[in-house]
């Protein structure tokens, strides 16, 4: 088991439960879903799982071992995360290239030209793209730059928050393809957040069920 949640609890000042004791669980090189309706929870369970966010109580393991909030060392690389909006994800005065070198100076990982213009290129951009800033790029090109970066950092586990939400029927198409694709090469295991069944069945062996901040049930899905 590569991570596994219990009783995970988070409010916030302004009162009541916006998750409420969640148990969850993911094997290495699993794709299990989180599907829920806008507000139930989905976004801030994910950032509980990320280190992103404390929880109030609950406990959090990975590997087997008790971690907590913030994720410091090898987990905060192994752990990534990638956001709906792709836009928000980018320093919009940074090159693309300003933006994909980041992790490897915050992380400490070698660079290699040759496997970074090969990674780029798995996910359908070139050098040309390099130069340009986040506006001059498409919402599908800044989403594929997004899995680019974070898979750079060779994760364990990718935390996919509505990943594909705000992209035309093509981009959406083209970024399943490349989760799948690295996945298989890879066995990373995905938490995939969702709201919408088709992808869900599309891309999830398992998915839990979230409703007002709780897990109502678990199960198997397809793919």
């Amino acid at each position: 088991m590569l991570l596994e949640a219990s009783k995970l609890t988070k409010r916030y000042s302004a009162g009541g439960f916006t998750l409420h004791e969640t148990d969850l669980h993911l094997d290495a090189g699993e794709t299990v879903g989180i599907f829920g309706k806008s507000g139930s929870g989905k976004t801030t369970l994910a950032n509980l799982l990320a280190g992103i966010l404390p929880v109030n109580s609950g406990t959090l393991r990975w590997n087997g071992e008790i971690v907590r909030y913030p994720f410091r060392g090898e987990l905060r690389r192994t752990v990534q995360m990638v956001y709906q909006h792709p836009e928000e994800a980018f320093d919009p005065l940074w090159s693309l290239r300003q933006s994909l070198l980041e992790p490897y100076r915050i992380h400490k990982v070698p660079f290699d030209e040759a496997e970074f213009v090969q990674r780029l290129a798995q996910v359908g951009l070139y050098e040309e793209h390099l130069s340009r800033r986040p506006g001059a790029l498409s919402g599908g090109e800044l989403q594929r730059a997004a899995l680019a970066r974070v898979m750079s950092m060779a994760p364990k586990l990718l935390i996919l928050d509505e990943p594909v939400s705000m992209l035309d029927a093509v981009s959406r198409a083209q970024v399943l393809q490349i989760l799948r694709d690295y996945q298989r090469q890879h066995r990373t295991a995905y938490l995939f957040i969702t709201h919408d069944p088709a992808v869900m069945r599309c891309l999830c062996s398992r998915c839990y069920f979230l409703e007002n901040g709780s897990v109502v049930k678990e199960e198997k899905v397809g793919a």
